[in-house]
């Protein structure tokens, strides 16, 4: 079984930074995507940005030019620095691990983020 182990969350002020990291452990499948995606209170989980293994992203819009999504294949670790940060981008930030060949997806526990003054 996959495991994800998010960190890097915290509390910032607005136009602050953070770098989360997923570290993956286990039966990797060499060929997937790694996400991050956010659920805040009240509203539905979204995804945020995704790093295929072709080197493929893609980011939600609201968070581009802000958010860059890195992947480490050797390490199975993937970052989401996150620059410029805003009050709604407060909210749990999850990992996601999405074999290519599969149709099961895993998930990290979340690591939350809160930006506020």
């Amino acid at each position: 079984q996959v495991q994800l182990v998010e960190s890097g969350g915290g509390s910032v002020p607005p136009g602050g930074s953070l770098r989360l990291s997923c570290a993956a452990a286990g039966s990797i499948p060499s060929l997937n995507t790694m996400a991050w995606y956010r659920q805040a209170p009240g509203k539905q989980r979204e995804l945020v940005a995704s790093l295929a293994t072709t080197r493929n992203t893609n980011y939600a819009d609201s968070v581009k030019g802000r958010f860059t999504i890195s992947r480490d294949n050797a390490g199975n670790t993937v970052f989401l620095q996150m620059n410029n940060l805003k009050p709604e981008d407060t909210a749990v930030y999850y990992c996601n691990l999405r074999p290519l060949l599969a149709s099961r997806n895993f998930w990290g526990q979340g690591t939350q983020v809160t930006v506020s003054s």
